[in-house]
């Protein structure tokens, strides 16, 4: 039986780590404590090996120079940069409110006034960054985060390219990006305009906030891409004669007639109830950070130090956690799906385990187990990959367990999907108090 006994937990610098929020082929994103001001970030960990093999690490020192440049309301704030002998750690504003995109997944589409204030936010974001010679090349629902306080956050400049990057002929030349979002200059080889590129992909986006769907999708990847090229879509009927204007100006195949960022100011659908971004600038920034994290002098590195935490009670644990309801895949802001969920059970562990597996496996997918250890694989690839689902079993009192669940790739949309039907193969085993059956229902 897995019992959880307090665990070591890993200090770098003023930093203290804790659980992953996030993981991906490069990279795990993990909550972390400032023990100085007992303020929380988000810490992204990445292997100097797996960077050095891949040959990432000049892309990687150029998302982490992009942030340190860009300072705005509206882009995801980066502190600090510091690296051990094995790892680099970059130190992260904390966004808590999810993905934009979990709006969409919940609700199916926005009311016109919300999709324009995001919209509002974001091309915000985009000017500062244009102005700073900064062109994003990724901007989709997925990379844009929102606080607690429903502020829109620009995030993710891996694929982020510098004006220094612009060639003699004053173009870009690197395809990038996602395909349904991609400019259709992007997908030809002549070059491009990244300021231009970055508008028909904040148009796509706005048009999915509105609409709940794609204006250009094909599961034939060549005819999605002539669809892009021709810019030929429909405007939903919900659409205002204001917006369906306004985004046939933003979707112009054209990169030359296309509107601008100043042209968008001034378009009337755009003004409304739009205000101006009012934050103080910095002066400087100093980048001495990232170089010293890439440098293998050992006086720039960072030590990690395994330090015991205090231990939790049961059940604190478990009082936060009763029952298993689809309201515990959400945080208190309505309307953003959580990646992670977990439940209580007072049912044997192995009776636990064999319940997920029989679970998973009515929805056709691959169960790897390690002791109370599981992965969860479907079979079927989604729009981000195969989604993958991580769960664990803990024993933290004699006859109480707690399983958490953690979507680890693919699709957040359909991880909320497999959700609901893999929560209702585990009634039996979900522990439900008598005060919280109302709560707890599936």
């Amino acid at each position: 039986m897995n019992r959880r006994t307090p665990a070591t937990r890993t200090r770098v610098g003023k930093y203290e780590l804790g659980k992953t929020l996030g993981e991906g082929n490069f990279a795990k994103v993990k909550l972390a404590k400032n023990v100085e001001t007992s303020d929380f970030v988000a810490v992204k960990v990445l292997s100097r090996e797996h960077l050095l093999q891949h040959k990432m690490v000049e892309q990687i020192k150029r998302e982490i120079s992009t942030m340190k440049v860009i300072k705005h309301p509206n882009v995801v704030k980066l502190y600090e940069v510091m690296g051990s002998k094995t790892k680099i750690y970059i130190v992260l504003e904390l966004v808590d409110g999810g993905e934009l995109f979990d709006l969409i997944a919940k609700q199916g589409r926005l009311k016109e006034d919300k999709a324009r204030m995001y919209f509002q936010q974001l091309i915000n974001a985009v000017d500062y960054c244009h102005s700073r010679g900064v062109y994003h090349r990724d901007l989709k629902p997925e990379n844009l985060l929102l606080d607690s306080y429903g502020v829109l956050k620009v995030a993710d400049f891996g694929l982020s390219a510098f004006s220094q990057q612009v060639r003699e002929d004053g173009l870009l030349h690197t395809a990038c990006g996602t395909p349904n979002y991609v400019a259709p200059e992007v997908l030809t080889d002549k070059g491009y305009d990244g300021t231009a590129a970055d508008i028909w992909s904040c148009g796509i986006i706005l048009f999915v906030l509105m609409a709940g769907y794609l204006p250009f999708d094909d599961p034939n990847l060549m005819n999605l891409y002539k669809k892009i090229q021709n810019g030929s879509f429909v405007t939903p009927s919900w659409f205002s004669s204001g917006a369906r204007k306004f985004i046939k100006r933003i979707l112009d195949p054209n990169p030359l007639t296309r509107i601008t960022i100043s042209e968008i100011l001034q378009d009337e659908w755009f003004k409304k109830d739009y205000h101006p971004p009012s934050f103080a600038e910095e002066s400087d920034v100093n980048l001495d950070d990232v170089d010293a994290a890439f440098d293998d002098s050992e006086e720039n590195l960072v030590t990690e130090r395994r330090e015991k935490p205090v231990s939790m009670n049961a059940f604190e644990l478990i009082s936060g956690s009763q029952g298993f309801s689809l309201e515990s895949l959400f945080n208190r802001e309505p309307g953003t799906v959580k990646r992670e969920t977990r439940f209580t059970s007072q049912c044997p562990a192995n009776e636990i385990v064999s319940k997920i597996e029989e679970a998973a496996k009515s929805l056709d997918f691959n169960v790897r187990k390690q002791n109370y250890k599981m992965k969860l694989q479907g079979h079927a690839s989604g729009r981000k990959g195969r989604l993958s689902v991580a769960t664990e079993v803990f024993e933290v009192a004699p006859s109480f367990h707690v399983v958490e669940l953690r979507k680890t790739g693919g699709d957040t949309l359909e991880f909320h999907k497999f959700f609901k039907n893999f929560s209702s193969g585990l009634k039996d085993v979900v522990w439900k108090s008598d005060s919280n059956d109302e709560d707890s229902k599936l």
